[in-house]
């Protein structure tokens, strides 16, 4: 098309054939294929151009036109197209013999080694050159490519975007593909520092060279381990063109059940002839988000040879598409087209009328120039009077100051913004191609791609030895633990007064039960508490009216009235056992039971340990007299208490308490036999066997008993180590005091306490 100003574009619109072809939209000629697919870009700068012509507020009445090029990468010719773009028919270097055909600006595509190919040529002459293929780090290295615009967002989000895509499905053992390049070396530690944060794990990591035939070799030698890897997913970041190649393989080696997901979309022409049925799972691509244009889809229908007579591309596809030839020869013969042929006619998956990403990027390029050039053509307006306004636009290297800054909205809706660091965080959609009725059969429920199985309600996680962190075995919750959530590291402990169920997914209150007042056995323990006390304090008032009697001034009496008085504590106490307990009653139990039974013991200890000093150290010359004289024995209780004080656990109390019965039992056992007629370390000694023969009973009674039983179990050993201590001690004293008063009263009795010749 003609025009004021020209823009070039240099697309792929031939590509290498790769033998023959059974696809609806290629046509292959002489080893080569025509794309329909990609001729799309040609009709999206057309209608970009027409837009730009139609629109009275952008560049002054000036008009653009546009030269089309072919650009087939990778053959000797591919410099061709490029020299005459610059330089004319002639393709002499630095001498351009028709002047008002350069082009202001030209347009690359699709992929980043096209670009960069030609890119290198049209540094050398600071043309301005915009890329429509996906963001190339190789291209935004400004030293190689100084005058190279990319019109694709950088794919900044693109880790995080793929990775939300796998923690939405569940999939946390996926496999990587890369290529080794610019692009690749930036993607992978991006992926897996997301992975890491999401606990996402590798299976399998491969990179392949930047090199097509070495891709397809490379990708058989691996074919086993994607093929046999426990991950159902991979992700795939590379080009178009590795793509292409993947595809190729994945139609020899049959890579089954494998979900792809990647960050760019095959050629469309590819899709019928690489989908196997059965062995490749549809893939999920990364898409930029695009709008819809208004108008495209209306100019497609109004596009024909007559409207663009010098476009020999979109002649081809017109012969080709709607059977022009003569039918006795391949001669082109216009009058066999029909009359009313549209582009409409073709079918989707031979030429889409929706614009593609590459497409809508062309599109925005071309405004980004026709932008560039009415801000150009303002700021020289402004500055200084021209005779020719063409003479201010056919200098492209002008165009720079004006590209590197240019910020506006399309006729879409979009920003379009030039600058790298400027450019917008990138919007995806998730593409699902699906090739109809092949596709028909397959589940549409999503696969796995697990290394272990989640782990349930009742079970915890435990890391397997050697392994990602992705791999674990699931471990039941240990008795009171529960896990209530999924993949749970850690069982958590139920509370004292909660317990777990059997499937160890949730804690359960436990039921009230405790020893009421109101029922038989909680009734006659109480009684039986009151009574024994009130008994103790029958014995204490007999000692004490009958304190001055030798029986009662033996072996001490003030131990007597201590072990009296703290007997009647321990009675007392078993109440705090009885009836619905609470946190003032729970303290209370333990505080007055330690202390008085560490009292009644410690008591029993001083007596024994009085009886052992009045008979081994009273006699004369004894050089440790001193000690039952000054009533060291007395020392014994407070001493005994204050330890006690410092214990906070039952069973460090009850342990305690047998380990000074068991001192006192010991103590009494060895003067059993010491002579004299008031001797109770008989009586001592028979009064710690029952003790301690109660407590141990009550051990493992206590440990197996649950609920009121257990309460029942505490209140019965307390009366009965309480009952034994008064009934072994204080009785037969009693019994003599009250009974036999005439063995109270006998010849030659000493008084221990006060130890007299």
């Amino acid at each position: 098309m003609d025009g004021d100003i020209i823009i070039a574009g240099f697309f792929p619109l031939y590509t290498l054939g790769t033998g023959s072809s059974n696809s609806d939209a290629s046509v292959h000629e002489e080893n080569n294929l025509f794309s329909f697919k990609n001729y799309q870009f040609v009709l999206s700068l057309a209608f970009a151009i027409e837009e730009i012509n139609k629109n009275p507020n952008l560049l002054h009445n000036l008009t653009l036109g546009f030269n089309i090029y072919d650009f087939l990468y990778g053959t000797w010719t591919a410099f061709i197209n490029p020299f005459t773009c610059l330089f004319g028919n002639y393709k002499i270097p630095n001498y351009n013999c028709m002047r008002d055909n350069q082009p202001i600006a030209v347009l690359t595509g699709t992929s980043g080694a096209i670009s960069s190919q030609i890119g290198t040529l049209l540094g050398l002459y600071r043309f301005p050159q915009l890329t429509s293929g996906p963001f190339d780090h190789v291209l935004s290295d400004n030293n190689m490519f100084p005058g190279l615009y990319q019109m694709a967002p950088r794919d900044t989000s693109i880790a995080s975007a793929m990775v939300l895509l796998l923690l939405h499905f569940s999939w946390n053992w996926v496999g990587l593909i890369t290529l080794q390049d610019e692009n690749g070396l930036w993607i992978l530690p991006a992926l897996k520092e997301e992975m890491t944060k999401n606990r996402v794990c590798v299976a399998v990591e491969l990179t392949f060279p930047n090199y097509a035939i070495s891709n397809i070799f490379k990708i058989m030698a691996h074919y086993n381990q994607i093929n046999k890897s426990s991950a159902n997913v991979v992700i795939i970041y590379a080009d178009n063109e590795f793509m292409h190649y993947l595809m190729m393989c994945i139609e020899q080696i049959l890579i089954k059940g494998k979900v792809f997901i990647m960050n760019t979309q095959w050629d469309s022409t590819l899709r019928k002839r690489y989908f196997i049925p059965g062995s490749f799972h549809v893939p999920l691509i990364f898409s930029h988000h695009r709008p819809d244009v208004s108008g495209f889809t209306d100019f497609l229908k109004s596009v024909n040879p007559s409207k663009y007579p010098k476009d020999f591309f979109l002649a081809r596809l017109w012969f080709l598409s709607f059977n022009c030839s003569g039918s006795e020869s391949d001669i082109v013969k216009w009058e066999n087209c029909p009359h009313d042929a549209s582009l409409d006619w073709l079918p989707k998956h031979t030429f889409d009328k929706t614009m593609s990403r590459d497409s809508y990027t062309i599109y925005n390029a071309v405004y980004a120039v026709a932008q560039a050039l009415h801000e150009m053509l303002l700021h020289q307006t402004e500055t200084q009077t021209m005779r020719n306004r063409k003479v201010m636009v056919l200098s492209p290297a002008q165009l720079h100051s004006f590209l590197k800054n240019i910020q506006f909205h399309n006729p879409a809706g979009d920003q379009v913004i030039l600058h790298e660091k400027k450019k917008l965080v990138a919007e995806y959609d998730i593409v699902n191609i699906w090739n109809f009725p092949e596709g028909l059969h397959f589940e549409m429920k999503p696969p796995h791609s697990v290394c272990s199985e989640s782990c349930g309600p009742g079970f915890r996680k435990s890391p397997q030895e050697e392994k990602a962190a992705c791999c674990y075995d699931c471990i039941p919750c240990s008795e009171n633990e529960m896990a209530n959530g999924t993949d749970m590291e850690q069982c958590v402990k139920c509370p004292g007064y909660q317990y777990a169920n059997t499937e160890r997914n949730q804690c359960l209150q436990r039921a009230a039960s405790f020893l009421a007042y109101g029922e038989p056995l909680g009734m006659a323990l109480a009684c039986m508490a009151l009574c024994l006390s009130t008994l103790t304090a029958f014995v204490l008032g007999v000692f004490v009216k009958h304190r001055n009697t030798p029986i009662v001034k033996a072996n001490n009496q003030a131990l007597s009235y201590i072990l009296l008085i703290s007997l009647i504590f321990c009675f007392l106490c078993s109440l705090f056992f009885i009836g619905c307990p609470n946190t003032v009653t729970c303290i209370l139990q333990q505080t007055i039971f330690g202390v008085a039974f560490t009292v009644a013991v410690s008591a029993a200890l001083a007596k024994t340990v009085t009886v052992v000093l009045a008979f081994k150290v009273t006699s004369p010359g004894r050089r440790l007299r001193w000690l039952l004289l000054s009533g060291a024995p007395n020392f014994i209780i407070p001493i005994c208490t204050l330890i006690q004080g410092s214990l906070t656990a039952f069973y460090s109390v009850l342990g305690y308490l047998v380990l000074l019965a068991l001192a006192s039992f010991i103590v009494a056992f060895l003067a059993r036999n010491l002579p004299d007629s008031f001797n109770e370390a008989k009586f001592l000694t028979f009064s710690m066997l029952v003790f301690c023969s109660v407590w141990l009973t009550f051990v493992p009674v206590y440990h197996s008993a649950k609920g009121k039983v257990m309460a029942a179990t505490e209140v019965f050993s307390i009366l009965a180590s309480s009952a034994g201590l008064l009934g072994c001690i204080f009785v037969p004293k009693c019994y003599i005091i009250l009974l036999r008063p005439e063995r109270n009263f006998l010849h030659g009795f000493r008084d221990i306490t006060h130890h007299e010749k």
